[in-house]
């Protein structure tokens, strides 16, 4: 699976990007049919208590998933974010019939 991460009108962050990588990566290990992903962060400064957002976007067979989170950092935003799409890969996998 390739990863593409954007910062949004933000500074990028080894870091960030090293631990949304690692988390991708437990991801593909149990869908191993995922071919993209698309990652972006953003600030919303509107938003005083949360206001850490992450977006990410899979390509897949099928049409594409999407998932959106708004945290107060941007760790439990991309746990958040892969835990929805969690969600709908498996939902994904039960329509998938074997030959």
């Amino acid at each position: 699976m390739n990863l593409s991460i954007q910062f949004v009108k933000m500074p990028s962050s080894e870091a960030l990007t090293a631990y949304t990588q690692k988390k991708f990566e437990k991801l593909e290990k149990k869908y191993s049919w995922l071919i993209h992903a698309e990652v972006s962060f953003k600030v919303n400064n509107d938003d005083v208590t949360k206001g850490k957002i992450c977006e990410a976007e899979l390509s897949l067979p099928g049409p594409r998933i999407f998932a959106i989170s708004n945290e107060k950092n941007f760790e439990m935003a991309v746990k958040e974010t892969i835990s929805d799409l969690e969600k709908q890969l498996k939902k994904r996998k039960a329509t998938f019939s074997h030959h």
